[in-house]
C-alpha cells in the first residue's frame, strides 16, 4: 500500500441507498493504491451497495465518493462478479470471455486489434489457462471459471480490480489456488484489490485492511482491529469465536472469544 498518494478511492460521510431508503449512513474510509481491501458482512447489509457507489453505478444520497488517479484521472477497473451470476448459453471460449474485458477499448464497430489480442494473451497468462484457451467456458470447472473471469478483468488493465465472492462453492483446494492467485496479482503488481466476502477466513488470511458492513456497525481497520469476536457476534447475533491457529486466523461460530 503506498500511503503517500492520495487514496484511490475516497468516501466522505456519504449517505448511500436507492430513492429515499437510506442503506448505510455516514461512511467514511479510503483506498489507497496498491492497497488490498477486504469489504466483509452479512447479506443484505450493504456490501453491494457500496461496491456500486464504487463502480460508480450509484450516487450517494449525501457526502460524497471520490474515484481518482493522483494524476486526477479517473482509475479503469477490472469487476469479476460471482461465477453463479454468469450464464452463458452460447458456447463462447474462454479466449472469446476473456476479449469481452476488452470491449470497451475496441468500441462497437471496431475490431480486436493486435494490442486487444496481446492483452488478453497477457490475461490468460497471469492466471495460468493459457492452454485451455479453446475450450467452452461452460465446460470448465468452477476453478477455471473463476479463472477465466478474473482474465477477463485483467485483459482490460485495469488499476483497480474488485473481486465479489470471488471462492463462494469453491471446494478447498480451488479455493486456496484462487487466493494465492490473487496474492500474487497483488504482491507481483501492486495492484490495488478490493474483495468483497462473506468468508471470514478468506479476507482474515489475506487482506491487509478491511471494512466490517452491518446496519448497527461500520468499522475500518486491520483484521486484528476489526475482525473480533465481539463485533462478530453481535453482527451475526450468535457467539464467534476469533483465535489464531499455526499463523492463520480462525473464526468460528460458538465459544468464547479467546485471543481476540
Amino acid at each position: 500500500m503506498n500511503t503517500t498518494k492520495s487514496p484511490i478511492i475516497e468516501f466522505s460521510h456519504a449517505d448511500l441507498g436507492y430513492g429515499t431508503k437510506v442503506i448505510l449512513r455516514d461512511i467514511s474510509f479510503s483506498i489507497h493504491p496498491g492497497e488490498y481491501f477486504g469489504l466483509v458482512g452479512p447479506n443484505g447489509a450493504g456490501k453491494t451497495t457500496i461496491v456500486r457507489a464504487i463502480l460508480g453505478t450509484l450516487k450517494p444520497l449525501a457526502g460524497s465518493v471520490r474515484i481518482a488517479r493522483s494524476t486526477g484521472e479517473l482509475p479503469r477497473f477490472g469487476y469479476v462478479p460471482q461465477r453463479d451470476t454468469v450464464d452463458y448459453v452460447l458456447p463462447y471460449t474462454v479466449e472469446e470471455v476473456v476479449m469481452m474485458g476488452r470491449y470497451r477499448q475496441i468500441g462497437i464497430v471496431r475490431r480486436p486489434t493486435k494490442r486487444d489480442v496481446e492483452a488478453v494473451q497477457e490475461g490468460l497468462s497471469h492466471v495460468d489457462i493459457l492452454p485451455i484457451r479453446t475450450m467452452a467456458f461452460k465446460e470448465l470447472s468452477g476453478g477455471q471459471k473463476q479463472r477465466t473471469l478474473i482474465a477477463r478483468a485483467l485483459a482490460s488493465r485495469p488499476d483497480i480490480m474488485v473481486l465479489d465472492e470471488p471462492t463462494n462453492g469453491m471446494d478447498l483446494s480451488s479455493r486456496i489456488s484462487i487466493l494465492e492467485l490473487i496474492d500474487r496479482l497483488h504482491r507481483e503488481e501492486e495492484r490495488t484489490i478490493l474483495m468483497v466476502s462473506h468468508l471470514l477466513d478468506d479476507v482474515a488470511n489475506h487482506v491487509g485492511r478491511l471494512a466490517v458492513v452491518d446496519q448497527s456497525l461500520f468499522q475500518v481497520g486491520t483484521v486484528d482491529e476489526v475482525l473480533t469476536g465481539s463485533n462478530l457476534s453481535s453482527m451475526y447475533g450468535m457467539p464467534v469465536t476469533v483465535s489464531v491457529v499455526d499463523g492463520r486466523t480462525v473464526i468460528l461460530a460458538g465459544g468464547v472469544d479467546g485471543k481476540r
